[in-house]
C-alpha cells in the first residue's frame, strides 16, 4: 500500500545568525560550495532545521559558505525535530548518533566531526534557486516564505 506523506513543504528565510551548528565543517568543502555559489549566483537547495532550538540539521557547508560570503539570510525547511518522521543515522560505519547527540551537541556548542549525522526526512527536500542578492538583504522586503507542493509517497503496510 502507498500513503501519502506531506503534500507541501515550508522554505522559509531565516536570519543567518539565527542558526546553531552541531557539527564542524571541513574547509575544502566551505570553499568548493563559496565557488558554485557565486558562479551560480543562487543556493539551490535549503538547510534542514529544527524548529524549536534552531539546531542547522542538514546544511553546514551552505550556511558556512553563505556565512563567509556575507549573506543575511538562509533558506531552510523548518522541522519540528521530536517528530518520529525525521531520523537520524551516521555517515560513519560502526557509529552511531542520536538526535539528543545532535541536540545537546547544538545547546552546548561542543560540535560533532563533520559528516557525523545523517538525517532521513519522509518528505524531499524541494530546490528552491534563491538568488545570492535576497540572501544577501538586497531586496527591501525579503520574501519570508515560499511554499512547494511535492506529493511525497512511502511504501507502507
Amino acid at each position: 500500500m502507498v500513503r501519502e506523506l506531506q503534500k507541501s513543504v515550508s522554505v522559509e528565510l531565516v536570519p543567518i545568525e539565527s542558526l546553531r551548528p552541531h557539527e564542524r565543517v571541513m574547509e575544502e568543502h566551505v570553499r568548493e560550495l563559496m565557488n558554485d555559489i557565486i558562479r551560480d549566483g543562487k543556493l539551490i537547495y535549503p538547510i534542514l532545521v529544527d524548529r524549536e532550538t534552531m539546531i542547522i540539521l542538514d546544511g553546514h557547508h551552505r550556511v558556512e559558505a553563505l556565512r563567509r560570503l556575507g549573506a543575511r539570510y538562509v533558506p531552510a525547511v523548518l522541522v519540528n525535530y521530536r517528530n518520529n518522521g525525521i531520523k537520524v543515522r551516521s555517515w560513519k560505519r560502526n557509529q552511531a548518533v542520536s538526535k539528543e547527540d545532535v541536540i545537546k551537541a547544538g545547546i552546548e556548542g561542543k560540535l560533532l566531526p563533520p559528516k557525523t549525522s545523517r538525517h532521513i526526512t519522509p518528505f524531499e527536500i524541494p530546490e528552491v534557486n534563491v538568488p545570492l542578492h535576497v540572501l544577501f538583504g538586497g531586496v527591501s522586503h525579503v520574501l519570508k516564505a515560499y511554499r512547494f507542493e511535492r506529493g511525497v509517497q512511502e511504501e507502507g503496510p
